[in-house]
């Protein structure tokens, strides 16, 4: 069932059939569409087989509160071939944890599928749901990767990639992760929801080093730990795992800059790429998504994280 979940990828990819662009964003009261975001997502969740990440109906913490929101699952896309099991990069998109920007979770494991890496799909809680709930689903990703690597033909190696929002939380479970509890009497919380390499698109934000306006209200003291605890950089010590971090010059590299002097400072290994030009959002910045725009040299990312991605034994 997995193969077929190639071919679905294949289609839905070159037929556009997650990107809506930017012009339709809004309704004509200038709100977001959000109901219409999630109805692309979810007729697209129709084409594969889908990975619930806990059995249904066992997802804590959820209650059906938005009829458009799924339990969490992943989407697994097999590599090409019969080669020994390898990792796997798990892909969150981004939407500022209240839409699903398809380009940046469809389209871009398409792309590492085609780069020979085995990827997986994550469809993970967005708002009324709590970022904390986010980050719960992609460790629970993760372990669950792990748990069923024979079955999926794939080693226990798995990668976190993301953009935006998904790559804060990518951020976030590369920096809070625990090994796992040998006692539980769940199969898959026996395994570490550590990931081996972290990759984050244009998603380095701080809650605490820009944490918004000059005249913003204070923080009360229970903001102010969850917004410590949510800042990538205010969490990295030298156990975290490898960092590929990418951003634009005109999407303020400050952010990325700033989780990189972190890592240096605690000894943590990364590779930083802050190219020239392109706005937030452009996920390969091959002109398949939402803004329509294509940067040859921006292309390159990927091509650059594959290479560092191999690199790091995934």
């Amino acid at each position: 069932m997995y193969q077929d979940n190639i071919r679905a990828l294949e289609e839905i990819v070159r037929t556009d059939g997650v990107i809506r662009n930017i012009a339709h964003h809004r309704l004509p009261d200038g709100t977001l569409d959000i109901e219409g975001n999630k109805k692309i997502w979810n007729r697209a969740l129709g084409s594969f087989s889908i990975t619930p990440l806990w059995e249904k109906g066992r997802t804590p913490g959820y209650d059906g509160r938005d009829p458009l929101q799924p339990e969490p699952s992943f989407i697994f896309v097999p590599a090409e071939g019969d080669a020994p099991p390898q990792g796997t990069v798990l892909v969150a998109h981004g939407g500022g944890f209240e839409l699903r920007t398809g380009c940046e979770g469809m389209n871009v494991a398409w792309y590492f599928h085609q780069a020979g890496f085995n990827t997986a799909i994550l469809t993970y809680r967005l708002k009324p749901y709590t970022r904390f709930d986010a980050i719960a689903d992609m460790q629970r990703a993760i372990r669950l990767l792990r748990l069923k690597q024979d079955e999926l033909h794939i080693s226990d190696k798995v990668a976190v990639m993301g953009f935006s929002a998904g790559g804060m939380l990518s951020g976030n479970c590369a920096t809070h992760y625990d090994a796992g509890n040998p006692a539980s009497d769940d199969p898959a919380e026996r395994f570490s929801c550590r990931p081996d390499a972290c990759v984050i698109g244009y998603g380095a934000f701080s809650m605490t080093a820009f944490p918004g306006p000059l005249f913003a209200p204070k923080p009360s003291a229970e903001q102010l730990r969850e917004n410590v605890y949510l800042s990538i950089e205010r969490n990295v010590h030298p156990d975290n795992p490898p960092f590929f971090i990418w951003q634009t010059n005109e999407d303020d590299p400050r952010i990325g800059m700033t989780l990189a002097w972190e890592l240096q400072c605690a000894g943590v290994p990364f590779e930083l790429h802050c190219f020239p030009d392109g706005p937030h959002g452009l996920a390969l910045a091959d002109g398949h998504n939402d803004l329509a725009v294509r940067i040859p040299h921006l292309m390159h990312w990927a091509e650059l994280a594959a290479e560092w991605l191999r690199g790091q034994g995934i």
